[in-house]
């Protein structure tokens, strides 16, 4: 629910794998297959960058992302769930 409601105020980006229900990987594999397949059967030279932005949820102000709900008029019902997923937040690693 929560999902819904906010893409509808904060559309993904279509390129976007990650924390969505999605082929995730597995399309971007077959897309870099074809890719790679496209350049060898035409003897192409290809050039392939992976990026990876680094700790890229620890570096977004939490203050940030809540006054960007607010801009988008999401509810502030859901923003206070959002509030509340990122209150003392922690990783335990066993």
């Amino acid at each position: 629910i929560a999902t819904a409601r906010l893409s509808k105020a904060c559309p993904i980006n279509p390129r976007q794998r990650g924390f969505i229900c999605a082929s995730g990987c597995a399309e971007n594999i077959k897309l870099l297959q074809l890719v790679v397949k496209t350049a060898k059967r035409e003897h192409k030279h290809l050039g392939v960058v992976f990026v990876d932005i680094a700790k890229a949820f620890d570096t977004v102000c939490h203050q940030h992302v809540f006054e960007g709900l607010v801009q988008r008029r999401v509810d502030p019902h859901m923003i206070e769930l959002v509030r509340e997923m990122y209150n003392d937040v922690k990783t335990y690693i066993s």
